[in-house]
């Protein structure tokens, strides 16, 4: 499977990368965030609600499950994923993979038999200070073009 790769020095230069994808998604597109605990995950995904013009203050839906944004070009709906392992009941995700808007995941693994099989996955590894590591693995057409379209012209490693 092919991936993507870039690392970032700074928030600043996560966030860029965010908001060039946050430009690019339509409604229904699903990304999962991986990473350990204080990776980056939220900061990614504030950028990305950035980008896509969401106004309302954004954090980890940690105790809720899923926060909906509806204010801004798309709806973004954040799931924080990890206080729900083993749960053998039907909660409803696939109205939100199906629906109007744009799903992120964190910790998406936990629920990887709901996942549609077409997504992007991006896993944010911590390097090292301000340095983070960001892993672009596309599954299927859609992401696969996606991730040409960010990546091939900046020539970021792929």
């Amino acid at each position: 499977m092919e991936h993507f790769e870039i690392h970032t020095s700074s928030p600043e230069e996560t966030e860029k990368i965010a908001l060039k994808l946050a430009r690019l998604l339509k409604s229904g597109d699903v990304i999962t965030l991986e990473g350990d605990l204080g990776a980056g995950k939220t900061t990614f995904t504030k950028a990305l609600a950035k980008g896509l013009g969401i106004t309302k203050i954004v954090n980890s839906p940690t105790f809720t499950i899923i926060k909906e944004y509806e204010d801004g070009r798309l709806p973004l709906y954040h799931m924080d994923v990890y206080r729900i392992e083993n749960c053998e009941e039907d909660l409803g995700f696939d109205e939100y993979f199906e629906g109007e808007g744009v799903t992120i995941v964190e910790w998406a693994q936990l629920i990887e038999e709901q996942l549609p099989p077409e997504h992007l996955t991006i896993l944010i590894r911590h390097i090292g200070g301000n340095k983070r590591a960001l892993i672009f693995e596309p599954k299927g057409n859609r992401y696969q073009a996606l991730c040409k379209e960010i990546f091939e012209n900046d020539g970021i490693s792929h």
